[in-house]
């Protein structure tokens, strides 16, 4: 089991999310703008500056139950190259690719056994090279799948508008705060109220990712 003190966890986390959600975002941002639309951009959003892309709840959720986000990134659909639904799905797939991608390359050197999982002190401070980027890989596959689901505001929806007739395409996009405010009851309850409800539904397919890309059957907070 990795992690086994939860201060040190936390650390890991908090580096772990000031890598993985700038890059998640600015892949969003990046997409948008070479499609067409430059907002994101001209707000400076192309950037893998922390800064530009923390949201507070978002950040504390994360802290809090395992779950959050970073500050949406404003795109204006009917600028994107290839229509809006065509432009947000690929603009929506750019964040969980990112991720994904970022995961494959941090996973090599645990793959390959290159990194000690023996802490050493620093500062006082036990650090582990190993667990740290166990801790990007896995909240970087964490991210990409939870941001698959086909549920607004998630990067989901917008891959599975692409598929949708205009009409409905257009209806959903209308009640996204609506579904923003469905979505934050989730989280709420999944960690308040033990619904397990978005744990059995995550925690499989991060877990087959995690064993294909590292090759280890243990998992990080022994998921």
């Amino acid at each position: 089991m990795l992690f086994a003190g939860m201060g040190i966890a936390t650390l890991y986390l908090i580096i772990a999310f000031l890598i993985d959600f700038p890059f998640h975002e600015a892949s969003h941002a990046f997409v948008a703008d070479r499609l067409g639309d430059p907002t994101a951009r001209l707000q400076g959003r192309l950037s893998l500056n922390p800064l530009r892309h923390l949201d507070r709840l978002g950040t504390l959720l994360l802290l809090v139950i395992g779950l959050g986000w970073g500050k949406p990134v404003p795109v204006d659909a009917m600028r994107l190259r290839y229509g809006p639904k065509v432009g947000m799905a690929l603009v929506g797939a750019a964040g969980p690719a990112a991720n994904l991608l970022l995961a494959l390359l941090f996973s090599l050197p645990l793959r390959l056994h290159w990194l000690p999982f023996r802490p050493t002190r620093i500062a006082g401070i036990p650090f582990s090279a190993g667990e740290l980027v166990a801790m990007i890989v896995w909240l970087n596959l964490a991210l990409a799948v939870f941001n698959l689901i086909p549920f607004g505001p998630l990067d989901g929806s917008r891959i599975i508008g692409a598929i949708l007739p205009d009409r409905l395409f257009f209806g959903l996009a209308r009640f996204e705060l609506v579904a923003l405010g469905i979505f934050f009851a989730l989280l709420v309850a999944e960690r308040f109220a033990g619904t397990g409800l978005l744990g059995n539904l995550l925690f499989p397919p991060i877990k087959m990712l995690w064993t294909s890309l590292t090759g280890f059957q243990f998992t990080p907070f022994g998921v």
